[in-house]
């Protein structure tokens, strides 16, 4: 029996070729394997706070290296206005222009860390994401193949980096927290520790979504 999809990214070895790329696309296609809605701002948010909320997207970039399969992630400046200092992906607001999520998150990685949209293979995308300061994100899924270079906007982003895509498929990793804002209200979200960042809230939440899509894929 062939290995399942997620059994194949878990391996901590596994070496991505166009064919992974392939099954990734065919499952980020298939709606019924998207039956789940991610544990996001929600339960934080009115239903007229929902309707309102701010259309943004994030890239997931996948990068094939030797050692398996590696996702982009940022970690923004310390003194911008939203989600200071946090571990992110590439990503933002959605501008006029911006005639799809794709081209957000497209547009926002090139200004980001200047990865042109020509270097990046649109798979999909998952559910929206809705963050309780007003947003409404939605993760876009791109496959990006070496070798490529990147040059940060000093403003946005203090750093960037990869890490194993294998790391974020563990679900014992998936950490549920809930604490409360310091505005005092309840909150929950996922937080999944690598080396020595913390990646919580929307971006670990995306990553775990992520994760539960594969569980369910035939592909």
């Amino acid at each position: 029996m062939a290995e399942s999809l997620l059994q194949t990214l878990a391996q901590e070895s596994s070496l991505p070729g166009p064919e992974i790329a392939q099954r990734i696309k065919s499952t980020l296609e298939d709606p019924v394997l998207w039956p789940i809605t991610p544990l996001d701002g929600r339960f934080m948010m009115t239903p007229q706070a929902c309707k309102d909320a701010t259309p943004a997207a994030v890239l997931m970039a996948l990068i094939p290296r030797s050692e398996g399969l590696q996702v982009l992630l940022t970690r923004r400046t310390s003194h911008l206005n939203d989600h200071a200092g946090q571990i992110s992906f590439p990503g933002g607001k959605r501008d006029p222009q911006d005639g799809s999520p794709q081209h957000t998150a497209l547009r926002e990685t090139r200004e980001e860390v200047g990865l042109a949209p020509a270097q990046i293979q649109v798979l999909g995308h998952l559910q929206e994401y809705f963050i309780p300061t007003g947003f409404r994100v939605t993760p876009v899924v791109g496959w990006v193949t070496p070798p490529f270079d990147l040059q940060c906007d000093p403003f946005e982003v203090a750093e960037v980096f990869e890490a194993p895509l294998s790391w974020f498929l563990n679900p014992s990793r998936h950490i549920l927290q809930q604490d409360r804002s310091p505005q005092g209200q309840l909150r929950r979200y996922f937080a999944i520790s690598w080396k020595h960042y913390c990646i919580w809230g929307a971006t670990a939440g995306m990553l775990v979504h992520f994760y539960q899509g594969l569980k369910h894929s035939p592909h």
